[in-house]
């Protein structure tokens, strides 16, 4: 197994364990996270999910090419319309998902971030889509997605010359919500989870059940929309818990229902 996959609390922790190839994907470690993320969208005892890559050097350096021909490349060519690991074009994951980035995120890893909710990053760590530079291009996620989450300029500026970006000059860019000291990396990720963790959980997948069924929508035609999270959270339960334990002054108690 490549994936590590724990579920604690209502955090889900994955984690791509390929330290000895950069956490590089291959086509086994792919369809693994594609179990992972059916798994995540059949329960609900989870509110919040991370994805990071073992060891320290990288949090996934793309696809795996070691060993593979040219040609035995192409099932990174066949329609995958979740895109890269499962994950970067994935509108069906319905609980927020922070990207731990502890070092490289290139290619493929990059678009995975994409694909994430939240990202939190290493000082040390690197973006890159360097596609260009390998003869292939970011088909699963890297072209249509950064020039939507950062401007122009700056996205063609990296796809177009295949250069690393820093942690803090992504998060200037707008697409990296912290960068701390890999040492406290792990504290800041449990503190967002935390953070998430707090709210009710069917809150948060209408939130992002909104966000991913809508984006394409006016704001007219997405307020029309009556989603079958949103429904749910407000007939819920849980919400006439947040408002009394609002009024009591307490932490709310959230059962999920």
């Amino acid at each position: 197994m490549s994936v590590d996959y724990a579920v604690e609390g209502r955090i889900a922790r994955i984690v791509i364990n390929r330290p000895e190839r950069l956490n590089a994907v291959d086509a086994a470690c792919e369809q693994e996270l594609d179990a992972v993320w059916a798994d995540l969208e059949s329960r609900d005892d989870v509110s919040c999910a991370i994805l990071t890559g073992a060891g320290e050097k990288a949090f996934c350096a793309g696809a795996d090419m070691k060993g593979v021909s040219s040609s035995g490349l192409d099932y990174w060519a066949e329609p995958r319309p979740n895109g890269f690991g499962g994950i970067s074009f994935r509108r069906t994951l319905d609980i927020p998902l922070i990207a731990r980035v502890n070092g490289y995120a290139l290619g493929g890893g990059f678009e995975m971030v994409l694909g994430c909710d939240i990202v939190i990053a290493a000082e040390n760590a690197s973006f890159s889509l360097p596609e260009g530079r390998v003869g292939r291009m970011p088909l699963d996620g890297g072209m249509v997605l950064l020039q939507r989450r950062i401007a122009h300029n700056l996205a063609m500026g990296m796809m177009l010359t295949g250069r690393r970006v820093g942690a803090a000059e992504m998060a200037a860019y707008g697409l990296v919500n912290e960068v701390c000291p890999a040492s406290e990396l792990d504290a800041v990720v449990d503190r967002w989870a935390g953070e998430i963790v707090a709210c009710a959980p069917l809150s948060l997948r209408a939130i992002k059940q909104t966000v991913n069924r809508t984006a394409h929508l006016t704001p007219a035609e997405a307020q029309a929309l009556k989603l079958p999270a949103v429904v749910r959270a407000l007939k819920s339960e849980d919400g006439e818990e947040g408002v009394r334990a609002f009024n009591e002054k307490r932490a709310p108690v959230w059962r999920g229902v």
